[in-house]
Protein backbone atom coordinates (compact mmCIF):
# COMPACT_ATOMS: atom_id res chain seq x y z
CA UNK A 1 0.00 0.00 0.00
CA UNK A 2 1.22 3.50 -0.84
CA UNK A 3 2.86 5.23 2.15
CA UNK A 4 4.12 8.75 2.75
CA UNK A 5 1.01 10.44 1.38
CA UNK A 6 -0.52 13.35 3.22
CA UNK A 7 -4.22 13.30 4.09
CA UNK A 8 -6.13 15.96 2.10
CA UNK A 9 -8.62 17.86 4.24
CA UNK A 10 -11.10 18.63 1.44
CA UNK A 11 -11.91 17.00 -1.88
CA UNK A 12 -10.44 20.07 -3.59
CA UNK A 13 -7.09 19.22 -1.95
CA UNK A 14 -6.98 15.95 -3.90
CA UNK A 15 -4.74 17.23 -6.67
CA UNK A 16 -3.69 15.35 -9.81
CA UNK A 17 -0.20 14.96 -8.34
CA UNK A 18 -1.61 13.49 -5.11
CA UNK A 19 -3.88 11.09 -6.99
CA UNK A 20 -1.01 9.99 -9.25
CA UNK A 21 0.95 9.00 -6.14
CA UNK A 22 -2.11 7.28 -4.64
CA UNK A 23 -2.59 5.09 -7.73
CA UNK A 24 1.08 4.38 -8.30
CA UNK A 25 1.34 1.01 -6.57
CA UNK A 26 -1.56 -0.57 -8.43
CA UNK A 27 -1.19 1.40 -11.67
CA UNK A 28 2.45 2.43 -12.13
CA UNK A 29 3.03 4.84 -14.98
CA UNK A 30 -0.42 6.39 -14.90
CA UNK A 31 -0.20 10.18 -14.58
CA UNK A 32 -3.42 11.89 -13.51
CA UNK A 33 -4.18 15.11 -15.39
CA UNK A 34 -7.45 16.26 -13.78
CA UNK A 35 -9.53 15.35 -10.72
CA UNK A 36 -13.20 16.37 -10.62
CA UNK A 37 -15.81 15.75 -7.93
CA UNK A 38 -18.56 13.83 -9.72
CA UNK A 39 -20.65 13.00 -6.66
CA UNK A 40 -20.50 13.56 -2.93
CA UNK A 41 -22.45 11.95 -0.12
CA UNK A 42 -21.53 13.25 3.32
CA UNK A 43 -23.04 11.37 6.25
CA UNK A 44 -21.36 9.66 9.17
CA UNK A 45 -18.32 9.62 6.88
CA UNK A 46 -17.56 11.91 3.95
CA UNK A 47 -17.76 10.09 0.62
CA UNK A 48 -17.28 11.15 -2.97
CA UNK A 49 -16.82 9.79 -6.47
CA UNK A 50 -13.95 11.50 -8.27
CA UNK A 51 -13.62 11.55 -12.06
CA UNK A 52 -10.08 11.28 -13.40
CA UNK A 53 -8.35 12.00 -16.70
CA UNK A 54 -4.76 11.10 -17.55
CA UNK A 55 -1.86 12.74 -19.36
CA UNK A 56 0.05 9.47 -19.50
CA UNK A 57 -0.81 5.83 -19.03
CA UNK A 58 -4.27 4.49 -18.26
CA UNK A 59 -6.24 4.16 -15.06
CA UNK A 60 -9.79 4.11 -13.74
CA UNK A 61 -12.14 6.79 -15.03
CA UNK A 62 -13.53 7.20 -11.51
CA UNK A 63 -12.49 6.31 -7.97
CA UNK A 64 -14.44 6.31 -4.73
CA UNK A 65 -13.00 8.14 -1.72
CA UNK A 66 -13.94 8.05 1.95
CA UNK A 67 -12.81 10.25 4.82
CA UNK A 68 -13.67 11.20 8.39
CA UNK A 69 -16.53 13.62 8.97
CA UNK A 70 -15.34 15.83 11.86
CA UNK A 71 -18.88 16.18 13.20
CA UNK A 72 -19.15 12.41 13.67
CA UNK A 73 -15.60 11.65 14.78
CA UNK A 74 -16.50 11.04 18.43
CA UNK A 75 -19.38 8.69 17.52
CA UNK A 76 -17.21 6.69 15.10
CA UNK A 77 -14.43 6.37 17.67
CA UNK A 78 -16.89 5.06 20.24
CA UNK A 79 -18.79 2.54 18.10
CA UNK A 80 -16.66 1.66 15.11
CA UNK A 81 -12.96 2.38 15.32
CA UNK A 82 -11.86 5.53 13.59
CA UNK A 83 -8.73 4.26 11.86
CA UNK A 84 -9.36 0.51 11.69
CA UNK A 85 -10.33 0.40 8.02
CA UNK A 86 -7.29 2.29 6.69
CA UNK A 87 -5.04 0.29 9.02
CA UNK A 88 -6.45 -2.93 7.61
CA UNK A 89 -5.77 -1.84 4.04
CA UNK A 90 -2.26 -0.57 4.78
CA UNK A 91 -1.38 -3.86 6.49
CA UNK A 92 -0.77 -5.75 3.23
CA UNK A 93 -2.79 -8.62 4.71
CA UNK A 94 -4.74 -10.31 1.91
CA UNK A 95 -8.44 -10.83 2.58
CA UNK A 96 -9.76 -14.05 0.97
CA UNK A 97 -13.22 -12.77 0.06
CA UNK A 98 -14.68 -10.24 -2.34
CA UNK A 99 -14.05 -6.62 -1.30
CA UNK A 100 -13.23 -3.35 -3.08
CA UNK A 101 -9.70 -2.80 -4.31
CA UNK A 102 -8.07 -0.09 -2.18
CA UNK A 103 -5.43 1.98 -3.98
CA UNK A 104 -4.24 4.01 -0.99
CA UNK A 105 -5.22 4.64 2.62
CA UNK A 106 -3.00 7.32 4.16
CA UNK A 107 -3.48 8.02 7.86
CA UNK A 108 -2.80 11.16 9.90
CA UNK A 109 -2.40 9.66 13.37
CA UNK A 110 -1.95 13.01 15.12
CA UNK A 111 -5.14 14.47 13.66
CA UNK A 112 -7.04 11.16 13.74
CA UNK A 113 -7.78 11.49 10.05
CA UNK A 114 -7.52 9.31 6.94
CA UNK A 115 -8.49 9.14 3.29
CA UNK A 116 -9.38 5.87 1.61
CA UNK A 117 -9.05 5.72 -2.19
CA UNK A 118 -10.73 2.66 -3.64
CA UNK A 119 -12.16 1.35 -6.85
CA UNK A 120 -15.53 2.64 -8.01
CA UNK A 121 -17.52 -0.58 -7.94
CA UNK A 122 -19.93 0.65 -10.59
CA UNK A 123 -17.17 -0.10 -13.11
CA UNK A 124 -17.73 -3.79 -12.31
CA UNK A 125 -21.52 -3.45 -12.43
CA UNK A 126 -21.69 -4.09 -8.69
CA UNK A 127 -25.13 -3.77 -7.14
CA UNK A 128 -25.03 -2.30 -3.59
CA UNK A 129 -27.75 -3.94 -1.51
CA UNK A 130 -29.80 -2.87 1.46
CA UNK A 131 -32.57 -4.31 3.59
CA UNK A 132 -35.27 -3.33 1.09
CA UNK A 133 -33.60 -5.60 -1.48
CA UNK A 134 -32.65 -8.78 0.39
CA UNK A 135 -30.43 -11.48 -1.04
CA UNK A 136 -31.64 -14.78 -2.39
CA UNK A 137 -30.64 -17.94 -0.54
CA UNK A 138 -28.08 -18.75 -3.24
CA UNK A 139 -26.58 -15.26 -3.04
CA UNK A 140 -26.47 -15.42 0.76
CA UNK A 141 -24.65 -18.75 0.48
CA UNK A 142 -21.93 -17.00 -1.52
CA UNK A 143 -21.62 -14.40 1.23
CA UNK A 144 -21.50 -17.07 3.94
CA UNK A 145 -18.74 -18.93 2.10
CA UNK A 146 -16.78 -15.68 1.76
CA UNK A 147 -17.01 -15.01 5.49
CA UNK A 148 -15.97 -18.61 6.18
CA UNK A 149 -12.85 -18.19 4.04
CA UNK A 150 -12.00 -15.01 5.93
CA UNK A 151 -12.54 -16.59 9.33
CA UNK A 152 -10.70 -19.80 8.46
CA UNK A 153 -7.69 -17.89 7.15
CA UNK A 154 -7.31 -16.00 10.45
CA UNK A 155 -8.60 -18.68 12.86
CA UNK A 156 -7.00 -18.99 16.28
CA UNK A 157 -3.29 -18.23 16.34
CA UNK A 158 -3.42 -17.22 12.66
CA UNK A 159 -4.95 -13.84 13.53
CA UNK A 160 -1.76 -12.83 15.35
CA UNK A 161 0.33 -11.97 12.32
CA UNK A 162 2.47 -9.04 11.23
CA UNK A 163 0.34 -6.13 10.08
CA UNK A 164 -2.55 -6.83 12.47
CA UNK A 165 -0.91 -5.83 15.75
CA UNK A 166 -3.40 -2.95 16.06
CA UNK A 167 -6.43 -5.24 15.92
CA UNK A 168 -8.64 -4.80 18.98
CA UNK A 169 -11.08 -7.25 20.58
CA UNK A 170 -14.78 -6.81 19.85
CA UNK A 171 -16.19 -5.41 23.08
CA UNK A 172 -19.41 -3.62 24.01
CA UNK A 173 -19.44 0.16 23.85
CA UNK A 174 -21.30 2.65 25.98
CA UNK A 175 -24.33 4.67 24.90
CA UNK A 176 -26.78 1.99 23.76
CA UNK A 177 -28.75 2.43 26.99
CA UNK A 178 -29.87 5.86 25.79
CA UNK A 179 -31.74 4.51 22.76
CA UNK A 180 -35.46 5.41 23.02
CA UNK A 181 -36.57 1.79 22.66
CA UNK A 182 -40.35 2.42 22.98
CA UNK A 183 -40.22 4.47 19.77
CA UNK A 184 -38.77 1.52 17.87
CA UNK A 185 -41.25 -0.95 19.34
CA UNK A 186 -44.11 1.36 18.43
CA UNK A 187 -42.89 1.48 14.83
CA UNK A 188 -42.62 -2.30 14.74
CA UNK A 189 -46.11 -2.79 16.14
CA UNK A 190 -47.45 -6.30 15.57
CA UNK A 191 -44.34 -7.18 13.54
CA UNK A 192 -42.44 -7.62 16.81
CA UNK A 193 -43.15 -10.89 18.65
CA UNK A 194 -44.24 -10.71 22.30
CA UNK A 195 -40.75 -11.64 23.53
CA UNK A 196 -39.37 -8.49 21.87
CA UNK A 197 -42.28 -6.24 22.82
CA UNK A 198 -41.65 -7.18 26.46
CA UNK A 199 -38.04 -5.98 26.40
CA UNK A 200 -37.00 -2.86 28.25
CA UNK A 201 -33.87 -0.98 27.27
CA UNK A 202 -31.97 -1.95 30.43
CA UNK A 203 -32.59 -5.66 29.94
CA UNK A 204 -31.90 -5.46 26.21
CA UNK A 205 -28.52 -3.83 26.85
CA UNK A 206 -27.41 -5.46 30.10
CA UNK A 207 -29.20 -8.79 29.87
CA UNK A 208 -29.08 -9.58 26.14
CA UNK A 209 -26.57 -7.53 24.15
CA UNK A 210 -23.65 -7.17 26.56
CA UNK A 211 -23.70 -10.84 27.63
CA UNK A 212 -23.49 -11.88 23.98
CA UNK A 213 -20.69 -9.44 23.21
CA UNK A 214 -18.80 -10.83 26.23
CA UNK A 215 -18.91 -14.33 24.69
CA UNK A 216 -16.97 -13.11 21.65
CA UNK A 217 -13.70 -12.89 23.55
CA UNK A 218 -14.40 -15.21 26.49
CA UNK A 219 -11.78 -17.84 27.37
CA UNK A 220 -11.99 -20.73 24.94
CA UNK A 221 -13.75 -18.75 22.21
CA UNK A 222 -11.71 -19.14 19.00
CA UNK A 223 -10.60 -15.74 17.76
CA UNK A 224 -10.55 -14.66 14.15
CA UNK A 225 -10.53 -11.52 12.04
CA UNK A 226 -14.06 -10.11 11.99
CA UNK A 227 -15.50 -7.74 9.44
CA UNK A 228 -17.48 -6.55 12.44
CA UNK A 229 -20.38 -4.90 10.59
CA UNK A 230 -21.47 -7.20 7.73
CA UNK A 231 -25.14 -6.27 7.60
CA UNK A 232 -26.68 -6.27 4.15
CA UNK A 233 -26.19 -2.51 3.73
CA UNK A 234 -22.44 -3.14 3.72
CA UNK A 235 -22.61 -5.66 0.89
CA UNK A 236 -22.76 -5.61 -2.89
CA UNK A 237 -23.70 -8.18 -5.49
CA UNK A 238 -21.62 -8.85 -8.59
CA UNK A 239 -23.07 -10.03 -11.91
CA UNK A 240 -21.75 -13.56 -11.29
CA UNK A 241 -23.67 -13.76 -7.99
CA UNK A 242 -20.69 -13.27 -5.69
CA UNK A 243 -21.26 -11.09 -2.62
CA UNK A 244 -18.70 -8.47 -1.59
CA UNK A 245 -18.24 -6.71 1.72
CA UNK A 246 -17.77 -2.95 2.16
CA UNK A 247 -16.97 -0.64 5.09
CA UNK A 248 -14.43 -2.43 7.26
CA UNK A 249 -14.37 0.24 9.99
CA UNK A 250 -15.47 -2.21 12.67
CA UNK A 251 -12.72 -4.77 11.91
CA UNK A 252 -11.91 -6.54 15.18
CA UNK A 253 -10.91 -9.92 16.49
CA UNK A 254 -13.51 -12.09 18.15
CA UNK A 255 -15.73 -15.13 17.76
CA UNK A 256 -16.97 -15.92 14.25
CA UNK A 257 -20.63 -15.93 15.33
CA UNK A 258 -20.90 -12.15 15.23
CA UNK A 259 -20.21 -11.92 11.49
CA UNK A 260 -22.11 -15.07 10.58
CA UNK A 261 -25.31 -14.27 12.40
CA UNK A 262 -25.37 -10.54 11.76
CA UNK A 263 -24.98 -11.11 8.03
CA UNK A 264 -27.33 -14.02 7.56
CA UNK A 265 -30.22 -12.91 9.78
CA UNK A 266 -30.44 -9.52 8.07
CA UNK A 267 -29.59 -10.43 4.47
CA UNK A 268 -32.52 -12.82 3.93
CA UNK A 269 -36.23 -12.39 4.29
CA UNK A 270 -37.54 -14.02 7.45
CA UNK A 271 -39.19 -16.75 5.39
CA UNK A 272 -35.99 -17.57 3.50
CA UNK A 273 -33.94 -17.54 6.70
CA UNK A 274 -36.29 -19.97 8.40
CA UNK A 275 -36.20 -22.32 5.43
CA UNK A 276 -32.47 -22.21 4.68
CA UNK A 277 -30.44 -21.19 7.73
CA UNK A 278 -29.51 -24.71 8.84
CA UNK A 279 -28.20 -25.55 5.38
CA UNK A 280 -26.37 -22.23 5.16
CA UNK A 281 -24.62 -22.87 8.48
CA UNK A 282 -23.48 -26.16 6.97
CA UNK A 283 -22.12 -24.25 3.98
CA UNK A 284 -20.21 -22.03 6.39
CA UNK A 285 -18.69 -24.97 8.27
CA UNK A 286 -17.67 -26.72 5.05
CA UNK A 287 -15.98 -23.57 3.72
CA UNK A 288 -13.86 -22.82 6.81
CA UNK A 289 -11.04 -24.99 5.48
CA UNK A 290 -9.81 -25.89 8.98
CA UNK A 291 -8.16 -29.11 10.10
CA UNK A 292 -10.61 -31.48 11.85
CA UNK A 293 -9.24 -30.78 15.32
CA UNK A 294 -10.03 -27.05 14.96
CA UNK A 295 -13.36 -27.30 13.17
CA UNK A 296 -16.30 -26.26 15.36
CA UNK A 297 -19.10 -28.79 15.57
CA UNK A 298 -22.43 -28.18 13.85
CA UNK A 299 -24.03 -28.02 17.31
CA UNK A 300 -21.57 -25.34 18.47
CA UNK A 301 -22.19 -23.24 15.36
CA UNK A 302 -25.95 -23.53 15.82
CA UNK A 303 -25.81 -22.48 19.49
CA UNK A 304 -23.56 -19.51 18.78
CA UNK A 305 -25.66 -18.52 15.78
CA UNK A 306 -28.81 -18.50 17.91
CA UNK A 307 -27.13 -16.27 20.49
CA UNK A 308 -25.79 -13.88 17.84
CA UNK A 309 -29.23 -12.41 17.17
CA UNK A 310 -28.58 -10.26 20.24
CA UNK A 311 -26.26 -7.95 18.31
CA UNK A 312 -28.49 -7.37 15.31
CA UNK A 313 -31.53 -6.88 17.53
CA UNK A 314 -29.81 -4.29 19.72
CA UNK A 315 -28.21 -2.47 16.80
CA UNK A 316 -31.31 -2.13 14.66
CA UNK A 317 -33.81 -1.46 17.42
CA UNK A 318 -31.52 1.39 18.48
CA UNK A 319 -31.22 2.56 14.87
CA UNK A 320 -34.98 2.35 14.26
CA UNK A 321 -35.63 4.30 17.46
CA UNK A 322 -33.60 7.24 16.13
CA UNK A 323 -35.85 8.05 13.18
CA UNK A 324 -33.81 9.42 10.27
CA UNK A 325 -30.75 10.29 12.36
CA UNK A 326 -28.57 7.28 11.38
CA UNK A 327 -30.39 5.39 8.66
CA UNK A 328 -33.36 5.56 6.32
CA UNK A 329 -36.39 4.57 8.42
CA UNK A 330 -37.59 1.91 5.95
CA UNK A 331 -34.19 0.20 6.03
CA UNK A 332 -33.92 0.36 9.83
CA UNK A 333 -37.45 -0.95 10.27
CA UNK A 334 -36.93 -3.87 7.86
CA UNK A 335 -33.82 -4.99 9.71
CA UNK A 336 -35.40 -4.51 13.13
CA UNK A 337 -38.26 -6.75 11.95
CA UNK A 338 -35.90 -9.49 10.76
CA UNK A 339 -33.78 -9.57 13.89
CA UNK A 340 -36.91 -9.43 16.07
CA UNK A 341 -38.37 -12.46 14.31
CA UNK A 342 -35.04 -14.28 14.61
CA UNK A 343 -34.89 -13.50 18.35
CA UNK A 344 -38.17 -15.35 18.85
CA UNK A 345 -37.55 -18.14 16.33
CA UNK A 346 -34.07 -18.99 17.58
CA UNK A 347 -34.79 -18.60 21.30
CA UNK A 348 -31.83 -16.27 21.71
CA UNK A 349 -32.33 -15.66 25.42
CA UNK A 350 -32.16 -19.39 26.11
CA UNK A 351 -29.02 -19.77 23.98
CA UNK A 352 -27.38 -16.98 25.96
CA UNK A 353 -28.22 -18.75 29.21
CA UNK A 354 -26.30 -21.78 27.96
CA UNK A 355 -23.29 -19.70 26.90
CA UNK A 356 -23.15 -17.39 29.90
CA UNK A 357 -25.00 -19.07 32.78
Amino acid sequence: MTTGLSVPKTWEDVTPEWMTAALDREIPGAVVDTVTVAMRDDGTNRRARLALTYSAGRGPETVFVKAVDPDHKALIKMTSGLLHEPRLFTSDVALPLEHPLVYAAPIDEADEDFLLVMEDLTARDADPRDATRPLSVEQAANGVRGLARLHGEFWGHRVARPGLEWLEPFVAWDGMQWAPLPAALERLGDDAPPSVQALGIEHLVEGIWKPFIATLTAPGAPQTLLHGDPHIGNTYLLPDGDVGFLDWQVARHGHFALDLGYFLQGALTTEDRRAAERDLLGEYRDALGLPPEELPSAEEIWLRYRASVAHGLMTWLATASAGELWQRPDIALALAQRYSAAYEDLQTAQALEVLSP
